[in-house]
């Protein structure tokens, strides 16, 4: 690669880093300069992840000051600088790690050189790529983009990214949250992995990295399920921003049957679920399949399977209803389109509000399993309210009784809510605060996290404390040379 030729954005990227080492302001400004500063830009892996954390703290703070708007920012040229001297680093750290040099390449040459992608002309975070290392290294692989790195992709995740913000990647699969896991998903030792990291395996992706001991993730995120570490001593995102944040769109149906398995002891049970199967034209399926049902939810569900909470009241009730509901879930979960566009006949939806009935007496009645799938149903706009508006609330509401019973299942997921400001006000403290109860009640990935998170704190606490030390003996040294110079004046 280091025989390629320069390219226009080769010389753009060289001509960035130098005047950032030189301390020389970027024609146009740039956000955030002495922010990235203090984030130790040294071409380390371990320098990703304070970029990750500081990308968190703005993202944090827009939302507080109430001027996080992805499209105001995109026209603001100090900020599309600073996305682009990220990106450029990111290339410039990714190929330094397979010992190459990075080659930038426009929306021009991309279109030129990889004519199969699926470019959109209008995405900030498509018009460019780095290839970072030899095609001669993946000559076995079949994807002749493999070598390609998308550096803005996870910097708008980490940024914008939320339930009705999902980043589409170019290369296909999900974004990753952050530029730590998306560069450590590309590394020589990772080669194996996808290079467009699913959010549920960045931490298996992780421990294919030696060079760095602590790691964390967004998420998100919120937040993919991974804790940002905060100099301020809070959570900065979720665990899934990202996750967080990238939350595919609303379940998929297929035309498979769905059989009902109760005893007919109502009307709603009475129906045997089969949906008939519909005439379809022949599509061409896209290249990427989202998953039909919002991560949050798919993973509540199979908690709701696998954690097991003792329940006083409502079980035979919810029991009947989650028989009739899970057929819906499994035949919705095989889909290939958003789960809005399903059509089911009068019979189904009709079963399917009985069951939604039952579960709501089962929750009334105290039971907290009942009140988790209910409020999954209300802020998914599928519930029993007929206002998207008034069913959020509902929803939201409906996860808070759940976690004021001590459900780890439901404190976790309003750790995610709060993370994320899906259904309530986002608040970073809020979601710290559930998710540390969470894991004080036995919930295995809250107490993960939580474990992650003060390992995080407590390699930032050492490195302040480091700098400061360094500047001591900065200023001690100073003190001895004036000493040393006024004792030779003096002889």
């Amino acid at each position: 690669m280091s025989a390629s030729p320069l390219t226009p954005l080769d010389y753009i990227a060289a001509g960035y880093w130098q005047d950032f080492l030189a301390g020389r302001p970027v024609a146009g400004g740039m956000a955030y300069e002495a922010e990235l500063y203090h984030c130790t830009l040294d071409e380390s892996l371990a320098s990703l992840q304070r970029i990750d954390t500081l990308l968190s703290q703005i993202r944090r703070d827009m939302v507080k000051s109430d001027t996080w708007d992805e499209a105001a920012l995109l026209i603001d040229e100090r900020y599309r600088n600073f996305m682009v001297f990220l990106a450029f680093y990111a290339g410039r750290v990714l190929a330094q790690q397979w010992q190459n040099t990075p080659h930038w390449f426009g929306e021009f040459e991309l279109r030129k050189r990889y004519p199969t992608l699926p470019l959109l002309t209008d995405d900030f975070y498509q018009h460019m790529a780095v290839v970072y290392r030899d095609d001669s290294e993946v000559n076995n692989q079949s994807n002749a983009t493999a070598s390609l790195f998308f550096a803005l992709e996870p910097i708008g995740l980490r940024l914008f990214g939320h339930i009705d913000r999902a980043f589409q990647a170019v290369q296909g699969g999900q974004v990753a949250s952050g530029l730590y896991q998306a560069v450590s998903a590309r590394l020589p030792n990772a080669i194996g992995s996808s290079h467009t990291l699913p959010l549920d395996n960045a931490q298996s992706a992780d421990k294919n990295v030696t060079q760095v001991s602590v790691t964390q993730h967004n998420r998100q995120d919120i937040y993919t399920n991974r804790v940002n570490s905060n100099a301020d001593n809070e959570l900065q995102t979720t665990p899934e921003i990202a996750q967080t944040e990238a939350v595919s769109t609303k379940p998929n149906l297929s035309n498979a049957s769905l059989e009902s398995t109760t005893t007919p002891t109502t009307a709603a049970e009475s129906v045997q679920v089969n949906l008939k199967q519909t005439e379809l034209k022949p599509a061409i399926k896209p290249v990427i399949k989202h998953a039909p049902t919002p991560e949050f939810f798919t993973h509540l569900l199979k908690e709701l399977d696998e954690i097991d909470v003792a329940q006083s009241a409502g079980k035979i009730k919810y029991e009947q209803a989650r028989k009739v509901l899970d057929q819906f879930e499994q035949h919705i979960a095989k889909q290939e389109k958003p789960r809005a566009q399903v059509a089911f006949s009068q019979q189904h939806l009709t079963a399917k509000q009985q069951a939604l009935l039952k579960l709501q007496d089962a929750a009334h009645a105290g039971n907290s399993a009942a009140m988790l799938r209910l409020a999954m149903y209300e802020l998914l706009g599928e519930g029993i309210s007929t206002d998207k508006v008034t069913g959020m609330e509902a929803g939201a509401e409906w996860v808070k009784q759940a976690a004021s019973k001590n459900d780890s299942r439901a404190q976790r997921l309003l750790s995610k809510l709060y993370y994320q400001g899906f259904g309530v006000p986002q608040d970073m403290t809020n979601g710290k605060y559930w998710l540390e109860q969470a894991a004080e009640n036995g919930h295995a990935e809250a107490a993960s996290l939580v474990s992650q998170w003060q390992q995080a704190q407590a390699l930032i606490s050492t490195q302040k404390q480091e700098q400061h030390s360094l500047k001591r003996y900065q200023l001690l040294f100073a003190v001895i040379i004036v000493v040393a110079i006024l004792i030779f004046i003096i002889v």
